[in-house]
């Protein structure tokens, strides 16, 4: 059976320019952190930047164990297609807010993947990021993929942690994911895409052998 089509997610957006770049090389998803991080943008830029994206190209937002209430109040008001919860949600939590959600799992080891089977059923799909203590998210560094492979079993798998133009297409043939999430890998610095590195990694992901 022919692999689909894997879905590319940009994540870590804060300008119109960036977001815009990258919904025209293919970007089916670009991401808004709402938590605290040198890439989060303010809710006012991010409903600008989301009102301007072309249509089936979805806007995910991202949270850290923020209050159930005040997500539900930014997707409404930013018209997220998609909260990313990126702390230690419980699958109680994912029902109450009501929402289309992908579960974060920090992979350390296979015990990580074994969280993934409370979600089932809850979340929309699960995002894979490299484990790092007291990080939530964001640190630039992969993890063993053959323990993504074995996560596809709970549901679709987004790759993430320290994906780069250089390593894409490695990762994404290991892995064979539903998709792949992007952020500091085709970035100048925090928050400011470089436009070079992010055509690169559109070209090699999407280029067939």
């Amino acid at each position: 059976m022919k692999q689909a089509r894997i879905k590319i997610k940009v994540c870590g957006i804060t300008r119109a320019r960036d977001a815009q770049l990258a919904a025209s090389l293919g970007a089916d998803a670009i991401g808004f952190i709402f938590a605290e991080s040198p890439r989060k943008a303010d809710v006012e830029t991010c409903r600008k930047i989301i009102s301007l994206l072309p249509p089936f190209v979805d806007a995910v937002g991202v949270f850290v164990n923020e209050d159930a209430k005040k997500v539900k109040e930014i997707a409404a008001f930013c018209r997220l297609d998609w909260v990313q919860l990126h702390g230690n949600e419980p699958p109680e939590y994912c029902r109450r807010l009501g929402l289309k959600a992908l579960k974060v799992i920090r992979v350390k080891d296979s015990r990580s993947i074994e969280q993934m089977h409370a979600y089932q059923g809850v979340a929309g799909g699960f995002l894979l990021d490299t484990y790092v203590a007291g990080i939530a998210g964001g640190t630039g560094k992969t993890f063993n993929w053959d323990l993504a492979v074995q996560a596809k079993e709970c549901g679709p798998v987004i790759l993430s942690g320290g994906l780069t133009p250089e390593n894409i297409r490695l990762a994404t043939e290991t892995v064979m994911p539903y998709g792949v999430d992007v952020s500091s890998g085709v970035e100048a610095s925090p928050g400011i895409k470089d436009e070079n590195r992010l055509r690169e990694l559109f070209l090699n992901i999407r280029t067939p052998l």
